[in-house]
């Protein structure tokens, strides 16, 4: 490098730099001033964040938005094989707990709830006999489907949803289906009262005997750690949070027997999660 272009090189580097810790800085005191407003009692009605979220997804917005959904093409997956990683180690995660569980039923029927742009699918979706997607953009499952297609021969159904009203892919879904999943979701929906919804709809799916992992992020009791009820498109991932042991009680009073938990407590996207293998245990 000729030694004239180092000067304009490193100044180059050093205004790279800057701006990301201008936004580090912005985000920082932007996710404060929402923890602020929520604790004096500002928070947001379930429904005005609910309509934030269909917003949100409904409106497919650049790279950030696509990392946020899992497409493959996005900035943060470019130059590794974490895209394709997360959903391997999901598998096997999902594996792990099976036979913990002494889960050895069929895969006809899979269902992932939140597909996104198929990180988890291309590898779930060869293991059964038919692949149910459940998101809320059509772009997104448009995407999943492509995904799968290319991975493997199974069918893949598509089921688009409102945030208002998930319990429409009750019927959409065709049916019972043996094993249901959801990955980096739970953070995002409106309130911990939603997720009780997304349970009883998981137990309604679940053929007797099903099994079901979800991923939450959990909350260990810090001020900035709990469910944000407010502002979802400045704090999507920060939206809902639960206690690991309210989140195990809670998947008992929607009717799902809970067997074991697994903790993460960082990876290469965020931090403070746990993976919830439960089963359909009441067959009536």
């Amino acid at each position: 490098m000729p030694e004239r272009q180092k000067p304009a090189n490193f100044r180059n580097l050093l205004n790279h730099v800057s701006a990301a810790n201008a936004k580090r800085v912005a985000a920082s005191a932007e996710e404060l001033a929402q923890r602020v407003l929520a604790t004096v009692g500002a928070r947001q009605p379930e429904s005005r964040i609910s309509a934030d979220s269909q917003t949100y997804w409904r409106r497919p917005s650049g790279d950030r938005w696509q990392a946020n959904a899992h497409w493959r093409d996005a900035s943060v997956f470019q130059g590794s094989d974490l895209w394709s990683r997360l959903g391997h180690e999901h598998l096997d995660l999902f594996d792990a707990g099976a036979r913990m569980a002494g889960f050895t039923g069929p895969w006809h029927r899979v269902l992932e709830w939140g597909c996104g742009g198929g990180a988890n699918a291309i590898h779930f979706a060869p293991r059964a006999e038919e692949f149910i997607g459940v998101d809320i953009a059509a772009e997104t499952l448009q995407e999943c489907e492509r995904q799968v297609r290319a991975a493997c021969d199974t069918p893949f159904r598509p089921v688009a949803i409102d945030v208002a009203n998930p319990e429409e892919a009750l019927d959409a879904a065709g049916g019972l289906v043996d094993v249901f999943f959801s990955c980096y979701v739970f953070e995002l929906i409106p309130t911990p009262e939603y997720g009780e919804r997304l349970l009883r709809i998981a137990r309604q799916l679940l053929t007797p005997g099903g099994l079901a992992m979800i991923q939450i992020k959990y909350d260990p009791g810090s001020w900035h750690t709990g469910p944000r009820r407010r502002a979802y498109r400045t704090g999507l991932a920060e939206m809902t949070t639960y206690g690991i042991d309210a989140f195990w009680q809670t998947t008992t009073r929607c009717g799902l027997q809970p067997l074991a938990v697994h903790l993460v407590p960082k990876n290469e996207l965020d931090e403070r999660y746990a993976y919830f293998f439960l089963r359909n245990g009441n067959p009536s």
